[in-house]
């Protein structure tokens, strides 16, 4: 058996093509809750939680439970040919806990890609129309139709084209950058004007808080004015929550900060404690657009995630996680914030919605001067002190901190405390 992470390392580039990269050489040997151990037995405080999917921590007792209940019963049969009740009690779970009074229903697919492209399968099932409209620094997955949509090149549509057309892009409202709402919206009208009629749109798709462009929060006075633009033009409004949900963000899905309904919801990411999962929720009408048979795939609604997933909603709702997630980011804002005031030439802004927290770091005080090298020598050097770190950002200069929901504040102030004295160093 392998014990070495650079033995491990050195198989893997062998026979796993360098595109699947790996952030860290540190191959997980076990991990529980919001710790990791490596195959050489080294620890880690987890602040990445396998991006935002390990919600409920890594190997939750009642997570196991379920699987391996489920397990002794079946694997899979397909939920589109023999069926069965887990997958329907999921369903009906997630449309009493997805935002808005609207009659909803759901649909179930294996990752979170799929569940963009399904929703934009629906909408122009619905409509009848062919645009589809995203914004500057999102990221909304890695096929073809997501790439169009997502909105940064490298690394994700780097070399990939052409991609599919009538898809179209507006700026983010940003405020540290000088991006304002109105600016956002006045965009769209150009795009109405110039590029595509609205009564041609089929979808506006837009993250509540954007993930890899750099964990900005998408102003409630936006979304409502989206809202508003799609109800006058009948288009429809897309929430991409596949790492906003499930508590991240201080509330179930951070859709409900802004009091905002949309007619469709990717769900993904944290839905299902590691299992591979997502969803597509909405309201009844537009979900039933599609005729029987045009949604779906063989893996979509495993037996083994719903169960698990089951157990993700008992836990979140038994341990309080909700509140927990916002508990969590007061920490974090607390210490990071005392960082910013001690660097303020090199931390541009420290934000959070829940436990989605993120660090912008800047040069010379300077907004438009990203600081990519600190980034970067933050994440090469996290692992040395014991820590799981990601970096986000349009300009990768955003150190995000996704830590389970179940961590504890020991763990938190421990990695807190490591984290802080790794920036000092690296700083100087």
């Amino acid at each position: 058996m392998t014990t070495s992470n650079q033995e491990l390392q050195s198989r893997k580039t062998k026979v796993i093509a360098r595109g699947q990269g790996n952030m860290y050489p540190v191959y997980v040997e076990r991990a529980e809750n919001s710790e990791i151990w490596d195959v050489e037995g080294n620890r880690y405080i987890d602040f990445g939680a396998g991006i935002a999917v390990c919600n409920t921590g890594h190997s939750h007792p009642k997570v196991v439970a379920a699987a391996k209940a489920q397990l002794d019963k079946f694997s899979h049969t397909c939920v589109m040919v023999n069926p069965y009740e887990v997958a329907v009690e999921l369903a009906e779970k997630l449309i009493d806990i997805a935002p808005g009074d609207s009659e909803k229903k759901a649909i179930f697919v294996s990752t979170g890609a799929e569940a963009v492209e399904n929703c934009v399968k629906i909408a122009r099932a619905y409509t009848g129309r062919r645009g589809v409209i995203a914004f500057n620094g999102g990221f909304h997955g890695r096929t073809n139709l997501t790439m169009a949509l997502t909105g940064k090149i490298t690394p994700y549509k780097n070399l990939f084209g052409p991609f599919p057309g009538d898809i179209f892009h507006a700026p983010f409202p940003i405020e540290c950058h000088d991006i304002t709402v109105k600016q956002s919206l006045k965009a769209l009208e150009n795009l109405f004007k110039v590029d595509i009629a609205p009564s041609d749109v089929a979808a506006i798709i837009v993250e509540p808080v954007q993930g890899e462009g750099g964990f900005y929060a998408a102003p409630t006075e936006f979304l409502q004015a989206l809202r508003q633009l799609c109800d006058q033009h009948g288009i429809m409004l897309i929430a991409d929550e596949i790492q906003t949900g499930f508590g991240r963000t201080g509330k179930m899905f951070a859709f409900e900060h802004s009091g905002v309904e949309a007619d469709l919801m990717t769900m993904a990411k944290g839905i299902a404690g590691g299992f591979p999962i997502a969803a597509v929720v909405g309201k009844s009408e537009v979900m039933d657009a599609p005729l029987p048979g045009g949604l779906g795939g063989t893996y979509g609604g495993s037996p083994v995630a719903c169960a698990a997933a089951l157990a993700v909603l008992d836990i979140i709702k038994e341990e309080s996680l909700v509140e927990r997630s916002a508990h969590i980011g007061e920490q974090f804002n607390h210490r990071l914030s005392q960082l910013k005031t001690a660097f303020p030439e090199l931390i541009l802004e420290v934000r959070n919605q829940g436990s989605m927290i993120a660090m912008e770091l800047i040069q010379n005080g300077d907004a438009e001067q990203p600081n990519t090298e600190l980034t970067q020598a933050i994440i090469a050097n996290a692992a040395k002190n014991g820590l799981v770190l990601l970096a986000c950002g349009f300009y990768g200069n955003v150190i995000r901190f996704l830590p389970p929901l179940t961590i504890s504040d020991e763990v938190l102030t421990e990695g807190l405390d490591a984290f802080e004295n790794m920036f000092k160093e690296l700083a100087q």
